[in-house]
């Protein structure tokens, strides 16, 4: 089994991290989503530390993500592709990695800067282990809902930008049958 991308295909990294943050990203949309509508607030707040617990995996696994990417060849595009779609498929991955590096950092900031948080004496764990830096002492209610609006925003972005890549993905894959979705799933 390869370790490193070539030109060949994606390696075992790669495919790792691809499909690992897939499953991350959308158990966190859903999540996101489910504990915003609890009305119990014992089991949101539960959900919300769980929440940003694996908003920071995910934070840290993009750093580590769009490192490997930098360092490793990326497999060409299939030469019949329309220029078009090699510039959507840019564009879209690049606004992949922004998302999965903004949803994390907005919803930090968010939580940092929660005025609610200093008055309970809450502190930001990761795991209820390790605690996160809060640069808000006091909280600052309007930083909170700016980027509210952001991490709401960017998780809609998210969603919708996720749909249009599986959708590309199986187009290539069942109409093209170019192989793009099986070099993802087998590297070759």
């Amino acid at each position: 089994m390869r370790l490193r991308d070539s030109t060949g295909g994606w390696g075992a990294v790669s495919r790792l991290l691809h499909w690992g943050m897939a499953a991350l990203i959308l158990f966190q949309l859903g999540l996101g989503v489910s504990m915003t509508r609890l009305p119990d607030l014992l089991a949101r707040f539960a959900w919300t530390q769980t929440h940003k617990s694996w908003g920071t995996v995910i934070f840290a696994l993009a750093l580590l993500r769009l490192g490997w990417r930098l360092a490793n060849p990326t497999p060409p595009l299939p030469a019949a592709m329309p220029a078009w779609q090699r510039r959507a498929a840019r564009a879209s991955h690049a606004a992949l990695y922004a998302l999965m590096l903004a949803l994390p950092l907005s919803g930090w900031l968010m939580a940092s800067a929660a005025p609610t948080q200093d008055l309970l004496q809450m502190q930001n764990l990761v795991f209820g282990r390790w605690p996160l830096p809060d640069p808000f002492v006091p909280g600052v209610a309007r930083i909170e809902t700016a980027a509210h609006a952001i991490h709401t925003a960017a998780a809609v972005a998210l969603a919708a930008l996720l749909a249009l890549h599986a959708g590309a993905a199986l187009k290539h894959q069942l109409v093209d049958r170019d192989r793009l979705l099986a070099r993802m799933i087998f590297g070759r």
